[in-house]
This record gives C-alpha cells, sequence and structure tokens, in this order.
C-alpha cells in the first residue's frame, strides 16, 4: 500500500490539471481496503475515490484523503450454456479488461472499446459509447462499506443504473468503495452495428459481418480520431451528456433544423447529440481563456495549456448557456467536478 502527504494529482487527471490532496493512498488488496477503512480517522475525511481521473475535473486542492484502487485480476470465474462471467478487480485499465474479453471471446463489450478510466469506475457511472452501456454486461458488484470495512456485494439491479448514473452517484455517494466487478459476457457474438458511423466505416474497410477483433478495431480508430490524446492535449473525453427531451419539443426544433440528428428512446423521449447542438451555436474549435472546444467533437472540451479548472468550468457554462438561448434544453457535464 502506498500512502503520502500532500499529494500531487496532476498524473491522476487526463485533464493535466495541478492540483493536490492532503493524503493519497493507493491499496493493493481487498484486506488491505479494510484494514484502511478501520484505520480512518475524522481527520482523514472528506474521503475521495478515482479511478484513472478520465471523469474529473479539478478546481482546487482536495484537503482530504484520495483512495485509489490497484486491485488487478482478471477471471473467469463461471459459465452456462450461454454466458461466461468474469471477475475483474477494480484497479485495472478498462480497455485492458476489453481487450482480454476480445481475445478471451468473451462478448458484449467491443463497443466500449478505448473508453479510458478504470473498471471500478464503470461501475460507477455506467459508462457507454456507441449504443452500449456497462449495465448492459455487469453482473454483481464487490465492494467494501467505507464506515464499517464490510464486504458487500451487490446486484446490477440493486445499482438503479441509468444514463451515466447508478445509485454509487447518489444515494450511495461516497457509502461504498468497489474492489471488484463480475461482468456476464455473451459466448455468441451479435455486433451493435447501428449506433453513429460504425456502419460506414466498416463498409469503407470493406467489412461486411466484422469479427470480434474487426469491430474493436474500428471503435478504436472512429475514436482516436474524434478523440484528443490526453497526453497531448488535456481533457476527459465527452465533457457533456447528450441530453433526453420530449418527442414534442423535439418535432419543434426539427421543423427549425431539418436533418436536426436524434435517438429515438421510446414513443415519448428522444435523445439529441449535445455535441452536434453545441456545434450548431459555433463553438467546436474555439477556445476562451486557456480552454476550449475539440475542433473535431464538440463534446470534448480540452486543455490547451496551463488551464486551470474554473477556467474549463466558465468554458462549461458558457456553452451551456448558449444552447439553453438556442434552443431551450439544458445540457449538464458528464465530467465529475471538484
Amino acid at each position: 500500500m502506498k500512502d503520502f502527504r500532500h499529494y500531487n494529482l496532476l498524473k491522476h487527471n487526463t485533464f493535466g490539471i495541478e492540483a493536490h490532496c492532503r493524503r493519497f493512498i493507493e491499496f493493493d488488496t481487498v484486506e488491505e481496503l479494510k484494514a484502511l477503512c478501520h484505520s480512518l480517522t475524522d481527520t482523514d475525511r472528506p474521503l475521495m475515490v478515482i479511478g484513472g481521473g478520465s471523469n474529473l475535473l479539478l478546481t482546487k486542492d482536495f484537503d482530504g484523503t484520495v483512495l485509489h484502487s490497484a486491485i488487478k485480476g482478471i477471471e473467469k470465474t463461471a459459465e452456462t450454456t450461454d454466458h461466461t462471467f468474469v471477475r475483474v478487480g477494480s484497479g485495472e485499465v478498462w480497455d485492458d479488461f476489453v481487450a482480454a474479453c476480445v481475445t478471451e471471446g468473451w462478448h458484449g463489450a467491443e463497443n466500449l472499446s478505448l473508453i479510458p478510466g478504470e473498471v471500478g469506475a464503470s461501475a460507477v457511472q455506467n459508462i457507454g459509447a456507441y449504443g452500449a452501456e456497462a449495465k448492459d454486461i455487469i453482473y454483481k458488484v464487490e465492494a467494501i462499506e467505507t464506515a464499517t470495512g464490510k464486504e458487500v456485494v451487490i446486484d446490477n439491479a440493486e445499482c438503479h443504473y441509468g444514463y451515466r448514473q447508478s445509485m454509487f452517484k447518489t444515494e450511495w455517494k461516497g457509502r461504498y468503495i468497489v474492489t471488484h466487478v463480475t461482468f456476464r459476457l455473451n459466448k455468441a457474438f451479435t455486433p451493435q452495428l447501428d449506433y453513429g458511423n460504425i456502419l460506414a466505416q466498416l463498409h469503407a474497410e470493406g467489412i461486411d459481418s466484422p469479427t470480434p477483433l474487426q469491430l474493436r478495431n474500428v471503435i478504436i480508430k472512429i475514436r482516436r480520431e474524434k478523440l484528443p490524446d490526453p497526453m497531448v492535449e488535456g481533457n476527459a473525453g465527452s465533457f457533456f451528456m447528450n441530453p433526453v427531451a420530449s418527442r414534442a419539443k423535439y418535432d419543434e426544433l426539427a421543423t427549425l433544423y431539418p436533418g436536426m440528428p436524434h435517438y429515438d428512446i421510446d414513443a415519448d423521449h428522444v435523445k439529441i447529440p449535445a455535441g452536434w447542438m453545441i456545434d450548431q451555436c459555433g463553438w467546436k474549435g474555439r477556445t476562451l481563456g486557456r480552454a476550449g472546444v475539440h475542433s473535431k467533437q464538440a463534446l470534448v472540451l480540452v486543455n490547451r495549456g496551463g488551464a486551470t479548472g474554473n477556467e474549463v468550468v466558465t468554458l462549461c457554462t458558457t456553452i451551456c448557456n448558449d444552447v439553453k438561448q438556442k434552443f431551450g434544453i439544458d445540457i449538464y457535464p458528464e465530467v465529475n467536478i471538484l
């Protein structure tokens, strides 16, 4: 276990923002975490659990203790006629897990390729991309209750997963620390190809019926072309959630903006791409202070160099106000702002 005081979090957030915490602890096992929970005192609080820092915007120093899981392991634990169950340590890099799934013939995670972050955060955030979400393959979550050090096992249904939401982010916030996630993967490969430009990219490469590896490679290619490398330009991936509007509201906007992209949720609700609205407001590629909007994907806010978290927040607020004024729709950050 690693234990540091007055620790610089620069390497633990992909926005590349310098901020310090009073204490930083990285645990390697469940036993270490249990002992840690029993040893923490009021002077160590507040607590904040982070993964890879790919969904985090720091606007100030954190006057408390940051906890980070280094629990590793990818293990097949059971199988049925149709499914394989795989238990993964919360400190595993998410895309390493997806790569292992493709190699081993465990299907269902391909569309989630190259999403940054760690496995523990996937169960908290319900990460998603290209028509798939973590909740679709999560079977159960193992965690430690911070107040007692007690081990708990939580079924998928108990997590109340929604769009980038879970009980871990609401009622259970700060109550549990995830140690392992068990995924239920399919033995049969049924690719999801209808979201975004997956089909167009496959056709461009002359692929009609992709293998799991071909689908993963296409997803990776699309993401790399659209999203900046955090090592070059600090960012947290998609900064905003796509809003869900009533169909009446969408129909109203569609008459003003023919061809407005959308994804049907149900008979009464439609998801409208936030990136498209931000682009329509003229923000793609623009800069405000030392923060800006990526030139290829308007959902992504970037650190142009030396930006503070507050500069990114100012840009976010300005964009939200412009979208509200133009479309009458509220958009909200997907990124956790501290």
